[in-house]
């Protein structure tokens, strides 16, 4: 068994998926919801899909899957409740600890684990399925032998086509600390989709150097399937509803032994002709770096005729139709139709069009109508009968209803078998294809035409309340908001790639090389060491890093696997910033469970006060981690690469940010805010990243904001004096 899920950004969206086949859609509400700039659902609306989906067996995942700050908590629990009750068959949620205490309280709610999580091996699959989730959500970045691994644990929803975030899911903080517009609520302002630079040899002239093409697994949807994955996500609730249709078919096609329609996918949305995704590799087309946007399918070649520019094609083409015009492999203008000619049509457009141009349709309405002209029914089978002193009676589907008046003896004109069937088959606006068995007319009963619709209606009303009632048990009752005992932790933790001369209560080594003899990096220093792991780790990387584990008193983890796996190896843990703890549930978890956590980095200081447990830290000075990047910027062209340590991403405004390489299973990088951090109080623990820069320089920084502007590239107060959107 598996699914298809589709995204719906609106209701004509919803309608396209069903319509066309998908299995289950997902949707987000007007709050709490990772795309805010969707149109979204109203509760009223919410009703009326769950409604249209349930009579074809399709069911609807309402994402809620922000981060939930503490004075949020009483209203999203309420709107927990009112989705549920509405109908909805699952709630994606981000947060792990508010989703435990959310399924404490509710048991009868579905959960799925947000991919926001960052879900990506066995032990971030466990404390899922610990903690009450029915689902996880699998980050993007996700190894194939992972998501095997995963899908014998819990059921697993998988990405398989659409748009893929340049980070790894859940530590996008780019539109957080660049405009004050946090991805981890739902408010992304997309600069990862701008131009960059990067002082590399070939990669220094502006490009769009962090913009993955989109994701398109196409016949590895196959292997996935083999591997025990059970749903297959469609990403795309800011796209159009045609798009929707042609992914949905596309792989609907594939699961039943076609090929799939890859035209049609490429014509109602294609960003940098698609990818396999990270799960079988990073390929060569990995990042869309010249194009931007829908490129749509190519249709053919400028050729300029008397002034005129011909699209040399095969293809036919209509009134209305657009086109992107790519020179050089670049973005040039856009293009639309303006007439058929020999050999082609004509494309008219704003820009001056040349020789040679490259010809993409976008916007094909032929193509578009018969997508959106799909309409899924219900088959209805009736069964009849109109018999003279009995009440009237119909049967459909197994579904029996009765009239509320026994039929009397006709005076001049009875009721025909013709009438009755010539009735049924008026469903309105109901999707139902009506399937007449024995209708039987016994006798000369008598029963008017207004009579007998009105006796319809409320038949069809009746059966569509039974195939759409779902029998559970409704959410009630409240869940108690946790108080963390107050108190300030009064350690000093620096995070750095070198311990050696570190003074610090507490060390947490992050190495350049997690295969290289980790030993001489933590000599000499004398506190606390902690092991960074990374949010993204494979099963592969926890396999081979293990050996290392003793070496040092804990692990500091970004991740939510970091709980099972310190529970596997017996030793603490310090939950990290990639925990994004916003309110007392994280926190009240990790202040019995936890040597030490940290708050959010997105929280401002008052925010930050209800959390602040005697084991709580905050960041309050150094590199401000933005991106985990889990893919190779340079496209791996390792023979070539001088393998800095650090590289340097320039926006084209000229801030710069810096682009820290280190060594797993593969190279992997971190971007950093152009400017570094640094806090003026914290209620809390104070953590210093200097991942890039001197430990031993820079532990006790003192309060010398001229040397540290020039050091970080200018300072920063963060998000503590103003909160996050």
């Amino acid at each position: 068994m598996c699914e298809i899920l589709a995204p719906a950004g609106d209701k004509k969206s919803a309608i396209a998926a069903i319509n066309s086949g998908a299995d289950a859609i997902y949707l987000g509400m007007k709050q709490f919801s990772a795309r805010s700039s969707a149109e979204n659902f109203e509760l009223a609306e919410l009703k009326e899909i769950v409604n249209h989906a349930a009579i074809f067996g399709v069911k609807v995942h309402v994402a809620m899957n922000t981060l939930v700050k503490q004075d949020e908590l009483e209203g999203f629990v309420s709107a927990v409740k009112e989705v549920w009750n509405a109908g909805a068959d699952a709630i994606i949620m981000q947060d792990l600890f508010l989703g435990r205490a959310v399924h404490e309280a509710f048991p009868q709610i579905v959960l799925h684990l947000s991919t926001q999580a960052g879900a990506c091996n066995e032990y971030g699959a466990r404390i899922a399925k610990e903690f009450g989730f029915s689902r996880v959500i699998l980050a993007r970045e996700t190894a194939f032998e992972d998501i095997c691994a995963v899908a014998k644990i819990i059921e697993t929803e998988v990405f398989v086509q659409g748009a893929l975030c340049t980070c790894f899911s859940g530590q996008c903080y780019l539109s957080s600390f660049a405009g004050g517009n946090s991805g981890n609520r739902g408010r992304c302002k997309q600069p990862c989709r701008k131009l960059y630079s990067i002082d590399r040899n070939g990669f220094d002239g502006p490009a769009y150097r962090l913009s993955p093409s989109d994701l398109c697994v196409g016949e590895n949807i196959l292997k996935l399937k083999e591997a025990g994955v059970y749903s297959f996500k469609i990403e795309g609730r800011m796209r159009r509803p045609e798009y929707v249709a042609a992914a949905v078919n596309h792989y609907r096609d594939i699961l039943c032994g076609g090929k799939g329609d890859i035209s049609a996918l490429r014509r109602t949305y294609n960003r940098g002709n698609y990818t396999k995704g990270l799960s079988f590799g990073q390929d060569k087309n990995f990042l869309s770096a010249s194009v931007q946007g829908h490129m749509g399918e190519y249709v053919g070649t400028v050729k300029m005729v008397k002034g005129k520019a011909l699209c040399e094609s095969g293809m036919r083409f209509t009134q209305g139709d657009c086109f992107k015009i790519l020179r050089g492999g670049r973005e040039a203008c856009g293009g639309y139709y303006l007439g058929s000619a020999k050999g082609g049509f004509y494309v008219g457009s704003s820009g001056r069009l040349k020789n040679g141009d490259k010809v993409f349709v976008t916007t094909d309405t032929a193509l578009n109508a018969r997508l959106l002209g799909q309409r899924r029914t219900l088959k209805v089978d009736v069964f009849a009968r109109f018999a003279e002193g009995e009440y009237p009676r119909v049967t459909l589907n197994g579904t029996e209803f009765f009239g509320s008046s026994k039929l009397e003896r006709a005076q001049n004109r009875s009721l025909r078998v013709d009438d009755v069937i010539a009735c049924f088959r008026k469903v309105g606006e109901l999707p139902f294809e009506p399937a007449f068995g024995e209708v039987s007319v016994c006798g000369s009963p008598y029963m008017g035409m207004a009579e007998l619709n009105a006796f319809r209606r409320d038949a069809y009303a009746y059966f569509l309340s039974h195939i759409t009632f779902k029998d559970r048990l409704p959410a009630s009752g409240e869940v108690t908001v946790p108080v963390v005992p107050r108190g300030k932790c009064g350690k000093i933790a620096v995070m750095a790639p070198e311990l050696c001369n570190v003074r610090a209560d507490i060390g947490i080594l992050k190495p350049k090389n997690y295969f290289s003899d980790l030993s001489p990096l933590i000599k000499n220093f004398g506190g606390e060491k902690y092991l960074y792991l990374p949010a993204f780790f494979s099963g592969d990387d926890i396999g081979k890093v293990g050996r290392y584990i003793s070496l040092f008193d804990g692990i500091y983890c970004d991740g939510y696997y970091g709980i099972a796996l310190a529970q596997k190896l017996g030793v603490p843990l310090f939950a990290g910033m990639g925990f994004n703890v916003s309110n007392t549930f994280g926190a009240a978890f990790l202040c019995g469970e936890a040597k030490y956590f940290c708050v959010s980095k997105e929280l401002s200081f008052n925010e930050c006060v209800p959390l602040s447990a005697g084991n709580a830290f905050a960041l309050s000075f150094g590199g401000i981690k933005v991106m985990d990047l889990v893919y190779c910027p340079f496209g791996k062209t390792c023979a070539s690469c001088d393998m800095r340590s650090c590289y340097t991403l320039t926006d084209e405004a000229g801030r710069k940010f810096p682009l820290r390489r280190y060594v797993c299973s593969s190279c992997r990088f971190e971007l950093y805010n152009c400017a570094g951090l640094c806090a003026e109080r914290v209620p809390c623990g104070r953590l210093s990243d200097l991942s890039l820069y001197d430990g031993s320089e820079l532990s006790d920084p003192g309060d010398d904001r001229e040397y540290l502007k020039k050091k970080f590239g200018g300072i920063t107060h963060g998000h503590w004096n103003s909160p996050v959107l």
